[in-house]
């Protein structure tokens, strides 16, 4: 597994304990409503905003807005695999992946793409942020319908050993939050300070 992946675990571990023990439906609400916890300001940037880099020292996270969301999407792509495949088949094997190789491609956008002749792919965040929500939606509903135990099952993966449905879940949860804290940091920089009634407070 990508070192960045397991820097991204030891900081969850803080919070591990608190979601975990949340009740169920409390931590399926979260769940749900993770694009809530961006700042709606996000679609009014425009694309040399989106793309814009920030200075280790800054403090809002190095990554672009549009990288940030961008990952965001694929890590859901994977948990809902994941998460499905451990509701379905018995202790299934986790595959893992390198993060950092998918953002170094380019293919997030938020810069050059070395991978496809050195252009610079630009994809719609409005495309990420829609496809967080669709797949949230949809593991959710499953979730709410499957017995008590379903929780419980778990998968195999290479480096954490056992990760139950739950842990999957509440991992899920802080990440998004995690990351979306820095593009809400970001946002602010550009836009100056979030006016009261938006993204929600945790």
């Amino acid at each position: 597994m990508a070192s960045g992946l397991r820097t991204i675990f030891e900081a969850y571990e803080p919070h591990e304990r608190g979601l975990l023990e949340m009740e169920t439906g409390a931590l399926l609400g979260r769940f749900r409503a993770c694009v809530d916890r961006l700042d709606p300001r996000v679609f009014t940037l425009d694309e040399d905003q989106i793309d814009l880099a920030f200075l280790a020292d800054a403090g809002v996270g190095k990554w672009p807005v549009r990288v940030v969301l961008g990952h965001l999407a694929e890590t859901e792509v994977l948990q809902t695999h994941r998460i499905r495949r451990t509701l379905s088949e018995d202790r299934p094997i986790a595959y893992t992946w390198d993060e950092q190789a998918f953002v170094d491609s380019g293919i997030y956008g938020g810069g050059i793409a070395p991978l496809f002749g050195g252009g610079a792919i630009r994809p719609a965040i409005g495309a990420f942020v829609a496809s967080v929500h669709t797949l949230r939606q949809w593991t959710a509903s499953t979730l709410a319908l499957v017995p008590g135990e379903a929780w419980s099952r778990v998968t195999l993966h290479p480096e954490f050993g056992e990760l139950s449905v739950r842990e999957m879940v509440a991992f899920e949860v802080w990440h998004f939050e995690h990351h979306a804290r820095f593009v809400n940091a970001k946002v602010g920089r550009m836009l100056g300070p979030e006016p009261l009634g938006g993204a929600c407070e945790q």
